[in-house]
């Protein structure tokens, strides 16, 4: 069962706790009281924090784009542009970056039978020709920590298919430009103020999450 969110006050007369059980006010110690006091305070700060750094990077995501827009017509390019992109202001003391990370994921079936079809080619095919992929093969179907298998070491295998030239290879690389997804991209924001070096430092927003 969910607990309930609720500011606790000395006039409930009866305070709840996590297990549902309704404790009289005057068996609640000073120490439970000051948490809740405390707790409720820091909550609301953050959620306040929270919602005011949300509605930041909605402006900065608009200005970055107005920004990238503006560049993109003096440059008269009229192509739409995907990625990474920085701006100054005049002087270049201030840096803006964003950065648009499009993750890749495969499909677990057609990429389970992607790696059945290169055991077929490592068991069958193996020469001394190529015999420098095996290593690579290998490795990239180990499992990392998270369980997720190296989206760039897969991917690197596939650069290989003319040098290798086998049908099941080139069978395996097919399944795994198949089993390719592209969830929604993310974009990260970066600000950055030009220290007495002549370097960035970056102003500590930690808004990724939001």
């Amino acid at each position: 069962m969910k607990t309930e969110t609720i500011q606790q006050k000395a006039k409930d007369g009866m305070w709840t706790d996590e297990s549902g059980v309704q404790i009289p006010y005057n068996r609640i110690t000073s120490v439970e009281r000051l948490m809740e006091r405390h707790s409720w305070k820091i909550l609301k700060g953050a959620q306040d924090i929270n919602k005011r750094l949300a509605d930041f990077k909605d402006m900065i995501r608009e200005l970055c784009q107005e920004a990238h827009d503006a560049f993109m017509k003096e440059q008269k390019i009229e192509r739409e542009t995907k990625g990474n992109f920085s701006w100054f202001n005049f002087n270049r003391s201030i840096k803006v970056e964003i950065t648009v990370n499009e993750p890749i994921q495969f499909d677990d079936m057609t990429i389970t039978a992607a790696k059945a079809k290169f055991d077929e080619f490592l068991n069958d095919n193996i020469t001394s020709k190529n015999e420098f992929v095996k290593a690579m093969i290998i490795d990239a179907f180990e499992t990392q920590r998270n369980g997720q298998l190296d989206t760039k070491a897969v991917m690197k295998i596939t650069r290989y298919e003319k040098r290798i030239n086998d049908t099941k290879f080139s069978e395996a690389v097919d399944l795994i430009n198949s089993s390719i997804r592209r969830p929604k991209s993310k974009s990260y924001f970066r600000v950055s103020v030009k220290n007495e070096e002549g370097g960035y430092d970056n102003i500590d927003l930690n808004f990724s999450s939001i």
